[in-house]
């Protein structure tokens, strides 16, 4: 991918606190396999600077780094003590009439990184999910993690049977513009997914800064996000 300028996606910033509308398809920090990471960019601006959470790599959306260690301490625990409200944005599969469904369903992380509920030996895990809008074969959502467990939101919409459209690692499917599209007329190039990524995107946070004020910071919907849905409005209603 296009190496990211991260001056371009900050859209907050004060003395002790940066957040940044995180674009998919690059690592909160090194995983190993990529160099090119968040935290790596976040260093050639500021040195001291460090993550405070993490969003997958396909997920967009607001990411919090911290200045100085004072502030990582100060946001760190209030994420310890689940003080911190994060509401992610995603497109599921099917239809629903969600309104502030509780998931409480314990997860585990088995093998290849892969999420799966296990009630003897799984991690207390609880999403809220609200419906926003639905669609034909799709529907949009409010995400409301309490809990912060790898890959939470992704595994609980599959335990209730609406995997996020494109996550493949969870039976999501690729939707298609000729699945939703009357008279489309494919071209002579092979159809390529509405969206080819994981369609889930951390649209606002909430927390307290070091004077005790609220912050409340949201992120607009990247460029393919915005497409999906415009595409879901003009065709897949």
């Amino acid at each position: 991918m296009k190496r990211p300028e991260l001056r371009e996606s900050i859209i907050f910033e004060n003395d002790d606190f940066l957040a940044i509308n995180k674009p998919a398809g690059i690592a909160t920090l090194d995983d190993r396999v990529d160099v090119l990471n968040i935290l790596a960019l976040a260093k050639e601006l500021m040195p001291d600077i460090q993550v405070c959470h993490r969003l997958d790599k396909d997920t967009s959306g607001v990411l919090i780094l911290a200045k100085n260690p004072e502030s990582y301490r100060h946001l760190a625990l209030q994420f310890q003590n689940r003080e911190v409200v994060k509401v992610y944005h995603a497109v599921a599969q099917g239809q629903t009439n969600f309104n502030n469904l509780m998931v409480e369903v314990p997860l585990i992380v088995k093998n290849k990184g892969i999420v799966k509920w296990d009630a003897k030996s799984g991690k207390p895990s609880i999403t809220y999910f609200t419906t926003l809008q639905n669609f034909k074969a799709c529907s949009l959502l409010e995400c409301k993690p309490i809990t912060g467990r790898r890959h939470q939101i992704r595994a609980h919409l599959k335990y209730v049977k609406h995997p996020i459209v494109s996550d493949i690692m969870y039976e999501g499917e690729f939707m298609y513009l000729s699945q939703i599209k009357r008279k489309y007329k494919p071209s002579r190039r092979e159809e390529t997914p509405m969206i080819p990524r994981v369609a889930l995107h951390a649209f606002a946070i909430s927390f307290k800064s070091l004077d005790g004020k609220s912050v409340h910071i949201e992120a607009p919907y990247p460029k393919d996000f915005t497409i999906l849905l415009k595409q879901l409005e003009k065709y897949g209603k």
